[in-house]
């Protein structure tokens, strides 16, 4: 039997009378796979939004977590600065408090120069400004001593008249005062008891402290320095060829 297109003009016809049967009729005419596609598409579909769902809550916490990092970097900066202010602060204090002790210090050796320089010379008195100045000015005057020469004795820690005590004659120590004694101070005494010593007076160099550097100490051995350390007395070394 030939199917003609009057045919299936009725066919058609008849589908539009009965739409139930069109599903029937896709059943026969097409493959379960062509039938699955819809579904397949609308479940594409769906998986596609939830996709995107997913990406956009993603790119939600993916900015929080950004913004999240950028906080935290700022106070690990701020803590940061913080900590290095503290620091700052800290060596400040610290530096404060080494000044405070070594001028504390200072004072207790001015004031008790006949105890801890007892040892080095007798009858030890410890200068004042004005009779260290009266030194160094006359010294200026005759020529005997730059001016600043004398500004830099000036600024020694403490100058100590007394009588040594091996042949008892007139010597004056100068002193560099520090908690913890270093080469700058040995070499400071050393300095200013040179220049001292121009006014024609006879002078020893001297550190006291409360302790000494390997260093400093070495240096003033050789440098021929009187040390003074919490209450012990290290002579200097003697010159070579002295007997």
């Amino acid at each position: 039997m030939t199917f003609t297109v009057r045919d299936f003009r009725d066919l058609v016809e008849l589908l539009e009378q009965h739409p139930e049967w069109r599903a029937e009729l896709r059943r026969l005419v097409l493959t379960e796979e062509l039938l699955a596609l819809p579904q397949l598409i609308r479940e594409l579909v769906d998986a596609h939004q939830h996709t995107e769902q997913r990406l956009e809550r993603l790119e939600v916490t993916v900015q929080a977590l950004a913004e999240a990092q950028r906080q935290t970097e700022q106070t690990m900066a701020q803590l940061a600065d913080s900590h290095l202010h503290v620091e700052r602060r800290v060596g400040h204090i610290e530096a404060e408090v080494w000044d405070l002790k070594g001028m504390t210090l200072e004072i207790r050796y001015r004031d008790r120069a006949f105890a801890y320089f007892a040892r080095v010379v007798r009858s030890a008195h410890a200068l004042s400004g004005d009779e260290l100045l009266a030194l160094l000015e006359t010294a200026v005057d005759q020529g005997m001593l730059s001016e600043e020469g004398a500004d830099d004795v000036l600024l020694a820690d403490v100058v100590v008249r007394g009588q040594r005590r091996d042949d008892r004659s007139e010597a004056y120590l100068v002193v560099e005062v520090s908690w913890g004694v270093g080469t700058g101070d040995v070499e400071c005494a050393v300095r200013r008891a040179s220049l001292l010593a121009q006014t024609g007076v006879q002078t020893l160099p001297v550190v006291a402290g409360e302790r000494i550097t390997d260093e400093a100490a070495e240096l003033a051995l050789a440098m021929h320095a009187w040390q003074v350390l919490d209450g012990q007395v290290i002579p200097p070394a003697r010159p070579m060829g002295a007997s």
